[in-house]
């Protein structure tokens, strides 16, 4: 076991999050991931939805093949953005129809940055509309997304939250959040979550850091804030991979760590389609793999 590894009564429960292929090369490395992963036995999977629907067939075709080649328990991302009700309701009926019993319910991104998002005339609006109707079709658990930083349209951080409490009272039944940096941050977010009456789980996002300048790009879209500590962990490692990877895996392991001792007991990891980091962090918190749990080939 790794440095620093929590004891096996402390370890936590994992989920990882994973983006459909686009290449026969991309869906190879996917699946190398999932093989790798699934062993670590985690409560679910969950596979991305592109924005505008774009990824719609191939994010069902993912979501099909891990449950059913992998044995995996896998929560399909869905959204709102340029389909009708009576589609999405289709897409989640064939969801459910395939075994999948958990979807991860989003507004979802518009497909024209310039424009902005607006809803489908004939759509559900927002997630909280979407939450709504999925519990008409079938008794999906349902996660939603919580953003500790706020999300980077929203008019105020009290109106970001008062948006996540509308999802929850359609029917959520749990918050995955956004990735943060700074544990502050969570923990202030969780107090209020607390404090608005929300008592779902509240799942906070790791992301493990591959490629420093990739993340502070999507960081920045995402409206997440990085650090100056986390800059100064990176700075000259461009051409050292192994130290890169190193820095990146104790980061990562310390941020769950810390939050442990703030009564975490779940992680979602936004893998990008590569084992090796959150793979690595999961051992170091104690979980190791359990060869019976492992994806066929």
């Amino acid at each position: 076991m790794s440095v620093g590894a929590v004891k096996s009564h402390q370890t936590p429960a994992v989920s990882f999050e994973f983006f459909p292929p686009k290449t026969p090369a991309m869906e190879e490395t996917l699946w190398d991931t999932v093989c790798a992963l699934a062993p670590l036995a985690p409560a679910f999977v969950s596979v991305t939805y592109g924005a505008g629907g774009s990824t719609r067939e191939r994010t069902h075709a993912t979501v099909s093949r891990i449950v059913a080649e992998a044995g995996l328990t896998a929560a399909a991302h869905l959204t709102c953005v340029e389909a009708s009700r009576s589609e999405i309701d289709e897409v989640a009926q064939s969801y459910w129809d395939a075994g999948v019993r958990h979807i991860v319910a989003l507004r979802g991104d518009a497909p024209d940055a310039e424009t902005g998002y607006v809803p489908q005339a004939d759509g559900y609006a927002y997630a909280s509309d979407l939450v709504t109707g999925l519990r008409d079709v079938a008794d999906f658990e349902i996660s939603v997304a919580a953003y500790p930083e706020t999300h980077p349209e929203a008019e105020s951080a009290d109106l970001d939250l008062d948006n996540l409490k509308r999802k929850i009272d359609a029917g959520a039944t749990q918050a995955i959040t956004q990735f943060f940096f700074d544990n502050d941050v969570f923990l202030r977010f969780r107090d209020r979550v607390a404090a608005a009456g929300i008592t779902v789980p509240l799942v906070p996002g790791i992301m493990p850091v591959g490629n420093f300048k990739s993340m502070t790009r999507f960081a920045a879209m995402c409206g997440a804030s990085v650090p100056a500590f986390l800059a100064e962990k990176f700075v000259g490692l461009d051409e050292s991979p192994y130290e890169r990877r190193q820095v990146a895996i104790d980061l990562a392991s310390r941020q769950c760590r810390d939050l442990m001792a703030q009564d975490v007991s779940m992680f979602h990891f936004y893998t990008l389609n590569r084992a090796a980091l959150t793979q690595a962090v999961c051992e170091n918190l104690g979980i190791t793999p359990n060869v019976k749990e492992g994806a066929n080939r």
